[in-house]
């Protein structure tokens, strides 16, 4: 039996605060004691930590990722390797990515394709949603039994016609199927029909610049859609989950829908909280790094989601990690935005910006916990196994020093990627020590992890509904 004391730090979940002492046998949480009682004193272990005057809290859950994801005609800069790295340089111990159904195909071999990239890679744990792109007889027969092995969240696309889009009687079968079966949707909410008129109408007249990526795709066509999946899931009597939600508008439409008793969630990334339109109108061709869908707003929106975090109108922050490089790959969008691939990095940056949240007076720090550990876990079926530090969970431990300064850079992340997001941002706040399973995946600020160390994790079905 391995053991592993962690000793004198403040343990934060999203219940609670406690300065207590934290004993791992065999990847394990196995016990908790405050410090410097007779009990955690009376323990032993091969292994001792010493976190005074840091955090002890769970490993972060990225419930939406994007590694090694074909788009516009490349691939997401980041393997399961290197982004599950980054990940844990970043305090996040799981990742949920995206399985892709591609049209003509079965759910069956998108899952075995993303297995076969994730399978002996990952040094951290991973699990996968599936993207529905291609609803038929077949496909809602597979859903019930990609449910019953633990693959239990189905994307749908109400954007990118011709490639992942689903039309309203597609949502609405996929929908009835996971009333039955327990799953739940996942909804990109764009009117991408709409979308795309507006594109061609921008590109006609001259406006190609990547400013005009966040102009075409407007909020209120978010809005639209994020309305009509709600009304669509109420249709069917099913959940829904909408994920990069960056318009004050779907806020309003979420909080409505929520009001109303709905089982309805959403998730926003950092992306809308810390960056906006600004970016994206950098000089020459910069705003093509941050060039993402949905996309970034004008600044006024970012109050409204902060709100929405802090009244739960908004649940879960994930990255929607996506990177593609600035050098060859958002370049294939020169003279022509609606070619530059949508994604931004961001798997390595999640914990350290809400911590930077919390500084600044936006959250809590329970409710930092919250959103990017606990409320995903429960929210995809991985809870208290994962998100949370009690007897029984996987000893997925983060040991964070909020004292600590740091500036935000592409010279220093781990990300294969050629540019950083948020470059120079100046954050309080730095991961010194990851655990995964009890494992040190990165010890006192050096990797010590390994590829394959990570392992699949089926999940049950959602643990948040009403």
């Amino acid at each position: 039996m391995s053991r592993t004391v962690i000793r004198g730090g403040l343990v934060i979940t999203a219940s609670d605060e406690i300065h207590a002492d934290v004993l791992i046998e065999d990847g394990r949480i196995a016990a908790l004691a405050a410090s410097g009682t007779p009990a955690a004193e009376a323990w032993t272990a091969e292994k001792v930590i010493d976190a005074t005057g840091k955090y002890v809290i769970p490993g972060g859950v990225d419930a939406h990722t994007h590694m090694e994801l074909p788009f516009g005609g490349t691939f997401a800069s980041d393997t399961f390797e290197t982004g599950t790295r980054a990940a844990a340089w970043g305090g996040t111990t799981t990742i949920v990515d995206f399985a892709v159904q591609s049209v003509g195909h079965t759910l069956r071999e998108g899952l075995d394709a993303w297995h076969a990239k994730a399978e002996g890679n990952c040094a951290i744990d991973y699990a996968f949603h599936m993207i529905v792109s291609d609803v038929n007889q077949e496909t809602l027969k597979e859903m019930d039994l990609l449910v019953e092995e633990g693959v239990t969240s189905f994307k749908q696309f109400m954007a990118y016609p011709g490639v992942f889009y689903s039309d309203d009687g597609q949502i609405l079968r996929a929908m009835q199927r996971s009333a039955e079966n327990g799953g739940l949707i996942m909804m990109h909410a764009e009117n991408g029909i709409a979308i795309d008129v507006l594109v061609e109408q921008a590109l006609a007249r001259g406006e190609t610049d990547p400013r005009y990526h966040g102009e075409v795709r407007k909020a209120l066509l978010e809005a639209e859609a994020t309305h009509r999946a709600i009304k669509l899931a109420q249709v069917a009597g099913a959940p829904l989950y909408v994920v990069h939600v960056s318009a004050m508008e779907a806020v309003a439409e979420l909080a409505r829908a929520r009001d109303e008793g709905l089982n309805v969630f959403g998730e926003t990334c950092p992306q809308y909280l810390f960056l906006s339109t600004d970016n994206l109108a950098e000089p020459g061709f910069e705003g093509s790094k941050y060039v993402c869908s949905t996309p970034l707003r004008p600044r006024e929106h970012q109050a409204k989601l902060w709100q929405g975090l802090r009244t739960n109108d908004l649940q879960v922050v994930s990255t929607d990690h996506c990177p593609f490089c600035f050098v060859g790959q958002k370049e294939l969008g020169r003279g022509d935005f609606s070619k530059i691939p949508n994604g931004l990095p961001g798997v390595e940056n999640r914990m350290d910006l809400l911590h930077q949240a919390v500084v600044d007076g936006h959250i809590s720090r329970r409710r930092w916990i919250e959103i990017a550990c606990a409320t995903p876990a429960r929210m995809f079926g991985m809870y208290p196994k994962k998100g949370t530090i009690t007897p029984g969970a996987d000893a997925d431990v983060v040991i964070y020093d909020p004292h600590a300064e740091q500036t935000v850079s592409a010279d220093t992340h781990h990300m294969n990627v050629d540019y950083s997001a948020y470059e120079g941002k100046r954050i309080t706040g730095r991961v010194e020590t990851v655990l995964s399973r009890g494992v040190p995946v990165i010890t006192e600020r050096e990797y010590t992890g390994h590829a394959g160390h990570g392992a699949y994790t089926p999940r049950s079905t959602c643990q948040y509904l009403n």
